[in-house]
């Protein structure tokens, strides 16, 4: 058995690892090459599940679709390891005092327990989409329409506008939930997994004394993917935005016509085409980036970095111990087949 080595600071990264997680209640999800685990903390100790992963081929591996492939899978299987964890943890027993419905009873008793959870999940993630276009889509066109009213500025303006908007609001999002007490500890074991990671490609030994001093902040983190996907949907966006606008006399004459009319249709257009092509060179971005470590991709990367400020917070040793068995879980057997 190698003596174990202890890091007095945080060490130089000898390797990126495609290794990746998420911050659960009480506990944390891996993702490795071929398997995922998820690890949480209840009051019986830890408790953990893993599952094998099948490797996307073909089309759905090709780039500009394997990130809009990889971005959906990840969304649902985020939700579902999110529940798994609540019940794992108590939350539900906790939290639910009142008897379910009689419409939870019937709809269990009509499609089983088991699919029941399944279209629990798939209900969350419709509402969550649901309040993200709300949110992060029309007010900021009901913005920019407004500012283009007030103004009488291009379409540029308009569009550059409201990707300023929508910036503000991801920011101020953000920034409250980070106060709030209950995410407080899901952005701890946020920054526990950052850490253990951290730990894992500087080549240390996976011990809470290694893991501790390490930066909680890491480059290739869902957090900076997503500050980018905000800064290329502006670009891209106020581009494409002008481009069809030039090309389509019909839509500026819709525009003047009927608005709200204007709206649903430019929406619908940024939803199931535009924003699919920001999510695919978001990925792509990330994945060039992160396979480099220079001033360049420093500076590329600090805005997401920055921002991990509100998502990270300092762990505990006890989350610590749940991101190193979770990542223990995924390691590969065959050494360097997680490369990045």
């Amino acid at each position: 058995m190698p003596k174990t080595q202890q890091a007095s600071c945080p060490a130089q990264e000898q390797f990126k690892t495609m290794i990746g997680g998420q911050a659960l209640i009480e506990g944390i999800m891996m993702r490795g090459p071929d398997k995922q685990a998820t690890v949480v903390r209840t009051p019986q100790g830890l408790e953990e599940k893993i599952e094998p992963l099948t490797k996307k081929t073909g089309v759905l591996a090709w780039p500009l679709i394997r990130g809009v492939v990889n971005f959906a899978g990840s969304m649902i299987s985020g939700v579902k390891c999110l529940m798994w964890s609540a019940e794992k943890a108590g939350l539900e027993d906790e939290e639910s005092t009142e008897p379910p419905s009689k419409f939870d009873l019937w709809l269990e008793k009509r499609v089983g327990t088991e699919k029941f959870m399944e279209l629990a999940i798939y209900f969350a993630v419709v509402v969550g989409l649901a309040f993200s276009i709300f949110l992060f889509f029309l007010i900021p066109m009901e913005g920019g329409n407004l500012f283009q009213r007030l103004t009488h500025c291009g379409v540029i303006g308009q569009h550059l506008f409201e990707g300023l908007i929508r910036i503000v609001i991801f920011l101020v999002y953000m920034f409250l939930v980070s106060r709030m007490k209950e995410m407080k500890r899901v952005f701890s074991y946020h920054g526990a997994e950052h850490k253990t990671i951290r730990c894992y490609e500087a080549r240390l030994p996976l011990t809470v004394e290694n893991v501790r001093p390490m930066t909680r902040m890491h480059p290739r983190c869902g957090t900076s993917f997503l500050f980018v996907v905000m800064i290329l949907s502006i670009l891209l966006f106020t581009v494409l935005s002008y481009v069809l606008n030039a090309w389509i006399p019909a839509l500026a004459e819709l525009q003047k016509t009927s608005r709200i009319g204007y709206n649903l249709l430019m929406m619908a257009i940024k939803l199931l085409v535009m924003l699919p092509l920001v999510v695919s060179v978001s990925y792509e971005f990330n994945r060039l980036v992160g396979r480099h470590d220079n001033w360049l991709t420093r500076i590329l990367t600090a805005p997401g970095m920055w921002f991990q400020n509100f998502t990270t917070n300092e762990p505990d040793d006890g989350m610590i111990e749940v991101a190193i068995r979770a990542l223990s879980l995924v390691i590969p057997e065959q050494e360097g087949t997680d490369q990045w």
